[in-house]
């Protein structure tokens, strides 16, 4: 079975491999060592791309690798940050070099005109194939830490001319990369189907840790489900990445098997699908499922039905996964299952209403309306909901199921106000509740009700945010020194969402660092003369509350 399965593997690899792929070029001049591969499990999605290290700085060429054109820009204090996107029509290819620092001299020069004719900092441009062209070895930027990164990298991403699909970058760079290590599993969790399965007596999942010693015996009867908490690592780093390749067998025979290699954006959030997400919410820790829930429609799984086991004999289940990087490094852990015939209770559905993962679902009671779209659940619901009367509050605590719930499409909620007193609508809004900590979801005004999307179930209610964002002028002593002027900007509740900064009564670009906060003003020559000038910053939340800043001064 391990012999098979590497050979197909293999296979595999030269088949989706292109034929030329030792000629993309390192996009670095440094040794090419990855903080993060392809993949890899994140909050909603899969990591779209490879991130290689930039020695723990800024400022390193990025090279284009391979002949092209820019043909996207992408300017935002999120996401991706200042990003490149490089058209290889030849080869059916496009690269992205993401979070960079900054753009090459004439880049920059298109991209700054063009924020001052749109008048924002926030820009997203299509370039024409004569506009940037670009040779093998040829500088697209300069690396940074723009955008939501973490830290100095270069994100680095290959995608399908064609689907604009992403694809694996490491094929092209397997011979640069040293790695000899195998993926690691930290844990299994083991599921009673339920209703129709149990596990040591119980209708709770348990988990079984592969390198303890004393574990009890797993003891089984009807249908069960499996999930992998498992690591993979490469030669001389310390970081953690996702792995490539699983497949889970019993009795020999394989029953799951998954192989990312390339997905759509269209299907990313399908992750939540195929991940335990209430651990992943509560714990911050990935279980990768070995079974296919009903609404998960990721198509580099396949399995034998859907990955689910049947315990209906008395005698030993031999279970294996096998886990494999895409260096073919493997590992494989046993687990055996002793079927033992025990009760199978019932679902619980005393005060639940069932939902159904295919159809719409609606819902109703005191102060709520909830309607979650067919398609929206990954599989069927037994919903619980509670509501804790809150007469201080603009709206009861609404609880929607006791667990929290991913919800693949949005779900319309609806809240009723307890009092309705503010004459400005939009300053209320429906916010979520999660270990205490309140995060803006918004919605619109409707008749003593506010109506908005939400993409989880958990607990919300309703709140108002009548104060205006905050600024705060940083080092103001030093802007005529470092010739820059700069702001943090902060708000209570719903977030900044708009900004704009004049000189003299005409635009000016602040640019923005999303993860300080910080708003920031280079004084350019080409638009900003000697002498005496007047400052205004306006700044309004989500909710329409304006703070305005004005001052002078002489450079």
């Amino acid at each position: 079975m391990y012999r098979i399965t590497i050979c197909l593997t293999l296979l595999w690899g030269l088949i989706h491999c292109p034929a030329d792929a030792q000629t993309l070029r390192n996009p670095l001049d440094i040794q090419p060592l990855l903080s993060g591969n392809f993949g890899e499990l994140r909050a909603n999605h899969f990591h779209s791309g490879i991130d290689f290290k930039t020695q723990g700085v800024e400022g390193k060429n990025v090279y284009s690798v391979r002949d092209g054109y820019i043909c996207r820009l992408v300017v935002s204090p999120w996401g991706y940050g200042n990003v490149v996107y490089v058209a290889h029509p030849a080869d059916s290819l496009m690269t992205v070099y993401a979070h960079l620092q900054r753009f090459t001299e004439d880049v920059a020069a298109y991209v700054t005109e063009k924020q001052y004719e749109l008048e924002r900092f926030s820009v997203d441009l299509t370039c024409t194939p004569d506009q940037f062209p670009l040779n093998l070895g040829e500088i697209v930027g300069y690396s940074g830490n723009s955008g939501g990164s973490g830290g100095p990298h270069l994100h680095f991403e290959v995608r399908d001319w064609r689907t604009d699909e992403p694809v694996d970058p490491l094929p092209y760079y397997a011979g640069q990369i040293k790695d000899t290590r195998s993926p690691k599993a930290r844990a299994v969790m083991i599921y009673p189907v339920e209703g129709a399965g149990v596990v040591n007596r119980s209708a709770q999942k348990q988990k079984w840790i592969p390198a303890a010693t004393g574990n009890a015996q797993t003891e089984a009867w009807g249908k069960i489900a499996f999930s992998i908490n498992v690591d993979d690592y490469m030669d001389g780093l310390g970081n953690v990445y996702g792995v490539k390749e699983i497949s889970m067998s019993v009795d020999d025979d394989e029953i799951f098997h998954s192989y990312l290699d390339r997905f759509s954006f269209d299907e990313t959030r399908y992750l939540n699908a195929w991940v335990d997400y209430e651990i992943w919410r509560e714990q911050r820790s990935f279980y990768t499922k070995t079974f296919v829930e009903p609404g998960n429609r990721l198509r580099f799984i396949t399995s034998k039905n859907r990955g689910i086991l049947t315990i209906d004999e008395p005698r030993i289940y031999h279970v294996v996964f096998q886990l494999t990087d895409a260096f073919g490094n493997t590992e494989q852990i046993a687990l055996d299952v002793t079927g033992e015939e025990q009760p199978i209770s019932a679902p619980d559905t005393d005060d639940a209403t069932l939902f159904y993962w295919r159809a719409d679902n609606r819902f109703g009671a005191s102060g709520i309306r909830l309607l979650i779209p067919g398609g929206s659940l990954y599989h069927p619901l037994y919903f619980r909901y509670a509501a804790t009367r809150d007469t201080t509050g603009l709206s009861d605590i609404h609880t929607l199921h006791d667990r929290p719930v991913p919800l693949h499409r949005p779900a319309q909620l609806s809240l009723r106000l307890h009092q309705d007193t503010l004459e400005e609508k939009r300053h209320y809004g429906i916010v979520s509740l999660w270990d205490k900590k309140r995060s803006w979801i918004g919605g619109t005004y409707r008749d003593g009700w506010i109506d908005a999307d939400i993409r989880e179930l958990g607990t919300y209610l309703i709140a108002s945010d009548t104060v205006a964002p905050r600024i705060t002028p940083v080092e103001p002593a030093q802007w005529m020194h470092k010739e820059a002027i700069s702001f943090r900007l902060t708000d209570n509740l719903s977030g900044v969402e708009t900004y704009r900064g004049t000189i003299d009564g005409q635009y000016v670009l602040f640019e923005m660092d999303g993860k300080k906060s910080l708003i920031y003003y280079t004084f350019d020559r080409s638009r900003l003369s000697r002498g005496e000038h007047a400052l205004s910053l306006t700044v309004a939340d989500r909710c329409g509350n304006t703070s305005v800043y004005e001052t002078s001064f002489i450079w």
